[in-house]
């Protein structure tokens, strides 16, 4: 199985990141990726990439910053009329 990191971001960096996260973890899972999330806030970012290295950014708040880390807009992981959609953008990236 393949391993990636994900970064999930919300406004509070904890409820929507933690639906996004586990939904990201199970759906690439059967995906053949073994996931690790983090969850943070907007402004938790920067410190969570200082000792650590991501493959993805999901963000259901907006990060204005670039990190050279590829960001995947996450908002359809919450309203499930896009997590299809969510899912292909992260495969495309992991398996780019």
């Amino acid at each position: 199985m393949k391993t990636c990191r994900i970064l999930c971001v919300c406004g509070s960096g904890t409820v929507s990141s933690n639906m996004v996260a586990n939904k990201l973890r199970d759906q690439l899972g059967e995906a053949g990726w073994d996931c690790t999330t983090v969850e943070t806030s907007p402004g938790g970012v920067e410190t969570e990439l200082m000792g650590n290295k991501y493959d993805i950014i999901a963000c259901v708040s907006p990060v204005y910053q670039d990190y050279d880390i590829p960001k995947v807009n996450a908002v359809g992981m919450l309203t499930g009329m896009a997590e299809k959609q969510v899912i292909e953008d992260c495969l495309k990236i992991l398996e780019g």
